[in-house]
């Protein structure tokens, strides 16, 4: 039934103990003392190590255990190298400035709230980094709504709407990777399958923002040109740098090239067109790809936006993704998952319950924890096997991770995204909430498609008995 073998069954009473000393230990860390997750889960390992030495198991299964979860994270951690690569290349290569510098060029004074939702939705897939999309173009918008007098609030949410949409529709976004690779889903049908419930929300979100958008006719959009004129003086700005690299991209994306080699052909375009620019020595080039593109314009926004990518870059991330896998497979091994499993199995044959269980998890995780990462990697481990029995595809699992997990992390006061927003953009969390419609809508509308079955995708043959849909030859 589950990848993991368990090695005992403990009482469920334990279970929950343990679980809840796990969550209290990393939430408390998190939450109260600003820890990064990364100690708080080396702590929750040490914990249940005890744990299981206490119970007679030897310390050569619980090791086992640890390396089993790390092990299938492995697929994700030479995507993320790749990720790092990549965007440290097309930040050399003038690609992402090109397409920023593109997409600011579509804001105009009618509409307001819909094109701040539109250029972050843009540049937070170009970004692939819905935070860096937020303390960088995020910023300048909340300039500009300041200098014109709107809502901050409002563009807070379309901003953090767009940044998120742009996150979980990236092939370069950390998150959108973490999940497909969790689950071993390609990377692009990952992202085709989360547009039957992203595009929705993406339409209902644009179409609200529209009807609520102000028309500025007097708007003084100094900071923005600004902003342009910094990317500009970059020399980094040229229409075939933004247009050969995303070509190239979504040329092999569609046709289904395998995602290391597609993340690769980027990288070496990007490279390539720099040339065009400058010859940087090998010394030089290697050690952007390793470190990261370090811009030095002397502007502050701009160098911020700019400064990033590099295998370096990703190294938290995947240092996160090990940890918290080897934590999933010590709680397998040990039987805590199994056992909480087994105390909801009842009500998890339909498949609209494993659906909004799994997707009431990832929620619930973001709440007590606040960290989204765990929350994605926590769900796809603990119920891969349940979607397995219920005849559900695994990305079905890994878009319900994101859509009631990486989108609903910013709406946390005291989660990661939560703080980092609120302290960036000036607007706390509780005021933009209510605007952050596409990260309301996702889970909303991930937990209707499970309803009805509509966009799901099925393994096996299903039925359709007594107005639900249950699978069927699935032992």
């Amino acid at each position: 039934m589950y990848r993991i073998k368990a090695v005992q069954t403990p009482s469920l009473l334990e279970a929950v103990i343990i679980t809840l000393a796990i969550v209290g230990i990393i939430s408390t860390s998190i939450i109260f003392f600003e820890a990064a997750p990364h100690v708080p889960l080396v702590i929750s390992l040490l914990l249940l190590c005890t744990y299981g030495l206490t119970k007679g198991i030897s310390y050569k299964a619980l090791e086992a255990g640890i390396i089993e979860g790390a092990t299938s994270g492995m697929g994700a951690v030479f995507i993320f190298f790749l990720i790092g690569v990549l965007i440290a290349s097309w930040m050399l290569g003038g690609t992402i400035p090109t397409l920023i510098y593109g997409g600011l060029q579509l804001v105009t004074p009618s509409f307001y709230f819909a094109v701040v939702f539109i250029i972050t939705s843009l540049i937070g897939i170009v970004v692939g980094s819905s935070l860096t999309t937020i303390a960088t173009v995020g910023v300048a918008f909340i300039g500009i709504s300041e200098a014109v007098d709107v809502s901050l609030a409002i563009t807070a949410g379309a901003i953090v709407s767009g940044a998120f949409f742009g996150d979980k529709m990236s092939p370069l976004s950390d998150t959108t990777n973490m999940a497909s690779a969790t689950l071993k889903v390609d990377l692009f049908d990952h992202i085709k399958n989360m547009m039957g419930t992203t595009v929705p929300a993406f339409i209902l979100t644009l179409i609200i923002f529209g009807i609520i958008s102000p028309t500025l006719t007097d708007a003084n959009f100094g900071k923005m040109i600004d902003f342009q004129n910094g990317l500009l003086d970059t020399g980094l700005v040229h229409w075939y740098n933004g247009f050969f690299p995303l070509a190239v991209l979504l040329v092999l994306s569609i046709k289904k090239a395998p995602a290391m080699l597609t993340l690769a052909a980027g990288s070496l375009t990007a490279i390539l067109l720099s040339l065009f620019h400058h010859i940087p020595s090998l010394e030089r080039l290697f050690g952007v790809l390793m470190g990261g593109f370090v811009s030095e314009t002397g502007v502050e926004a701009i160098d911020a936006l700019l400064t990033r990518g590099g295998i370096n870059g990703m190294l938290f991330t995947i240092g996160l993704v090990l940890l918290a896998l080897s934590m999933g497979g010590l709680m397998f091994t040990l039987g805590i998952i199994p056992r909480l499993l087994a105390a909801i199995e009842h009500l998890l044959h339909k498949v609209f319950s494993v659906i909004m269980v799994s997707a009431l998890t990832a929620v619930g995780l973001n709440v007590l924890i606040g960290e989204q990462y765990l929350s994605i990697l926590l769900t796809g481990e603990t119920y891969r096997s349940q979607y397995e029995k219920a005849g559900l595809a695994k990305k079905n699992l890994s878009r319900v991770a994101e859509d009631a997990g990486t989108v609903i992390n910013p709406l946390v006061p005291w989660s990661v995204c939560g703080v980092f927003i609120t302290t960036v953009l000036g607007v706390s969390t509780l005021e933009y909430l209510p605007f952050a419609f596409f990260c309301l809508l996702s889970p909303l509308l991930t937990l209707l498609y499970g309803f009805t079955g509509w966009t799901l995708t099925y393994e096996v043959n299903v039925q359709k008995e007594s107005g639900a849909v249950r699978a069927t030859g699935t032992e």
